[in-house]
């Protein structure tokens, strides 16, 4: 089992920037993929962004170049650098990591940006 719990969420302004954390507990060592995803009102999940456990990063065509996702294994930590946010960019963001055969999910933090 592995246990994620995010924070840095928000309020924040158009063109204005947000650090997400994700902190995982329990079965670490196991877990290969670690990423972002989130869910703004009516939509389905979607794909932010997702590290490997190399050091291997994928972001979705509409974050690229705005959005940068690292890994702190020492700390067990992944993060969402957010940057030039957009209202678009709202939504609920949750942590995903991936083990072989299965996945955990941490409980989300929401993002909301509006003037």
């Amino acid at each position: 089992q592995v246990q994620l719990v995010e924070s840095g969420g928000g309020l924040v302004q158009p063109g204005g920037s947000l650090r997400l954390s994700c902190a995982a507990s329990g079965s670490v060592g196991s877990v290969v993929t670690m990423g972002w995803y989130r869910q703004a009102d009516g939509n389905q999940r979607e794909l932010v962004a997702r590290i490997e456990d190399g050091g291997d990063t994928n972001y979705a065509e509409s974050v690229k170049g705005r959005f940068t996702i690292s890994r702190d294994n020492a700390k067990n930590t992944v993060y969402l650098q957010m940057n030039s946010l957009k209202p678009e960019d709202t939504a609920v963001y949750y942590c995903n990591a991936r083990v072989i055969g299965s996945g955990y999910w941490g409980q989300g933090t929401q993002v909301t940006v509006s003037s």
